[in-house]
């Protein structure tokens, strides 16, 4: 007897990478899907569970590329939560994502990885941490945003000989323009992790030369970075001019304006857009004081989380509200936006079987009623969330 049996949904609207199939039959065994058929029609008899869902809309499953926490643990104040945390994010629709350290002591990440490797205990299920995302601690004093300037470090690869690939970083958010950044990025790269600018004081021209060096990926863009200015266009200038570069973007209405995020979205396809949440240990939290890595403390109210001074500090944005937000500041619809959750974070990791919801991908879906609510989270084949 298969401990992943046969299941088998009715009846949905499923986004394929052909289109929509509407009113499909979607055919999951082994943790993938086997068959996918519209219109539903002449069915051989079905066995495993079935689920009848006339009006949803099934999605590839959501990709979380930045998240520090939630349910009241930040990652790199316990990182050794980390599968514990992992197992509740499908509430909001998640089917992977990267446990995301802010600046913290180097002995933080290298728990997480610590953690990361030794893998699941056993019976666990939930979202997958697809690895590792370091955000710090090289980063520009000038752009430090909520990380704790205490920890802040100069690039140096011997510090970090150990992040590599096994060791599940697959991501590193860094400032190009320190001394030495060239060299740890380059170092970072051979070892396959994916190159990010964040938290930066960098030029138009500095910019330029990173995107040289192999630096592919935006952390949370206008965010922590210098601005666009019509003699001076700055990092965010060199980005919104170079379409190539994937952006990732917080689309919570308080991090960014909606017009920001509209020009933003209006540079590029989906296929370089990305939407996190930069969500922190309130995500799924009453108001009222959280931990954020580095030793800090967040206070935290219904639309936003900053630190006593008042400076934003991650946030408590749900993947479905990003989704929304993002379809009216934007004037686009679901289909448009969908891939900055799925096939985009997927295309960042260089994951072909996530993201997509075709024939022999990985069986991750998530699931929205016919009120656009989420409904139901299924990883690997498995229903792991039911709203």
């Amino acid at each position: 007897m298969s401990n992943n049996p046969l299941l088998h949904l009715l009846h949905v609207d499923a986004l394929t990478p052909r289109g929509w199939a509407k009113d499909a039959w979607i055919a999951i065994a082994e943790g993938r899907i086997q068959k996918i058929v519209s219109p539903c029609e002449a069915l051989p008899p079905l066995e495993g569970e079935v689920l009848t869902l006339p009006g949803w809309v099934a999605s590839p499953g959501w990709i979380e590329l930045q998240i520090n926490g939630a349910f009241g643990v930040d990652f790199a104040e316990e990182p050794q939560r980390m599968w514990e945390i992992a197992a509740r994010l499908p509430e909001f629709g998640l089917t992977a994502f990267l446990p995301t350290l802010v600046t913290s002591p180097l002995e933080a990440f290298r728990q997480a990885m610590k953690v990361w490797k030794a893998g699941p205990p056993p019976g666990w299920q939930g979202a997958i941490p697809l690895g590792l995302h370091f955000e710090g601690p090289f980063l520009n004093p000038k752009k430090k945003g909520a990380h704790n300037p205490k920890f802040l470090l100069q690039p140096n690869p011997d510090l970090v000989a150990d992040w590599d690939s096994a060791n599940g970083v697959r991501l590193v958010t860094l400032a190009p323009e320190l001394p030495g950044a060239f060299e740890l990025a380059q170092s970072l790269h051979r070892r396959g992790i994916t190159l990010a600018i964040g938290h930066s004081h960098a030029t138009f021209e500095e910019a330029l030369a990173a995107f040289e060096q192999g630096f592919s990926y935006v952390t949370h863009l206008y965010n922590g970075m210098t601005p666009l200015e019509y003699r001076a266009p700055g990092l965010v200038g060199a980005i919104l001019t170079h379409p190539e570069i994937t952006v990732s973007l917080i689309a919570d209405g308080v991090h960014v304006h909606p017009a920001m995020l509209k020009l933003a979205y209006q540079t590029r396809t989906p296929d370089q857009v990305v939407l996190v949440t930069d969500a922190m240990s309130a995500l799924g939290m009453p108001p009222g004081r959280y931990p954020l890595g580095g030793g800090q403390e967040v206070f935290v109210d219904e639309r936003s989380a900053r630190l006593k001074d008042g400076t934003l500090a991650g946030s408590i944005l749900k993947p479905v509200d990003a989704l929304r937000n993002m379809m009216e500041y934007c004037h686009a619809s679901l289909e448009s936006v969908l891939p900055c959750l799925t096939s985009t974070p997927a295309r960042v990791l260089g994951l072909a079987n996530k993201g997509r919801l075709e024939v022999g991908a990985d069986a991750d879906l998530t699931l929205l009623d016919p009120q656009g609510n989420l409904g139901m989270t299924i990883v690997g084949g498995k229903v792991v969330y039911r709203a």
